[in-house]
């Protein structure tokens, strides 16, 4: 185990890793991210359902049967149902969104992707995106895909992060460096 680690992380990382090759080994895998996917926005969109599974003190049986019926009424795959009732036998439930962030990013590591932010400072037209995502595919040696906003603060530029690496264009970040500078001075 990793010094660097938190135990979280560490137990986030292994989790998703058995979700994957059980996706994988069952030819589930696209129903099972996509499923991840759509359980991943109601999560972050409901705060009931987000404080319900954050809260450690519900008993299993409730757990398991308000996640039985929220894996009937989204259509889970049985492999999927299955992890969340492990996870709440093993009281885990409650590292779900770092468990389901980890295994989006192991599916697209395995596809070869890399994931992004792009935020700009203008809307920016689909062409346009799609320019950037081929030009940074193809010094990367793998296909990006963006998670794009628009942030009208910025007075021009681009932020891109890919993982740790960020790129800062923005004229909003260098004038505030500029300022910083100034007061310091």
């Amino acid at each position: 185990m990793s010094t660097n680690k938190s135990f979280s992380i560490e137990t986030s990382e292994r989790y998703s890793r058995a979700l994957y090759e059980v996706g994988k080994d069952s030819t589930e895998l696209e129903k099972i991210e996509a499923d991840v996917k759509n359980f991943k926005i109601l999560y972050e969109n409901n705060s009931e359902i987000k404080n319900f599974i954050q809260n450690p003190t519900h008993m299993i049986e409730t757990q398991n049967m308000a996640l039985g019926i929220l894996s009937e009424k989204l259509s889970f795959s049985k492999n999927l149902k299955n992890f969340f009732l492990l996870l709440i036998k093993k009281r885990r439930i409650f590292f779900v969104k770092k468990i389901l962030d980890s295994f989006l990013k192991l599916c697209l590591k395995n596809r070869g992707e890399i994931k992004a932010s792009l935020i700009s400072s203008k809307e920016l037209s689909s062409s346009e995106l799609e320019n950037i995502g081929k030009e940074l595919s193809l010094s990367m040696g793998s296909t990006i895909k963006f998670d794009y906003k628009v942030d009208h603060d910025l007075i021009g530029g681009l932020k891109l992060q890919l993982g740790s690496f960020m790129i800062d264009t923005s004229i909003k970040n260098k004038l505030k460096k500029y300022e910083q500078r100034m007061l310091e001075n």
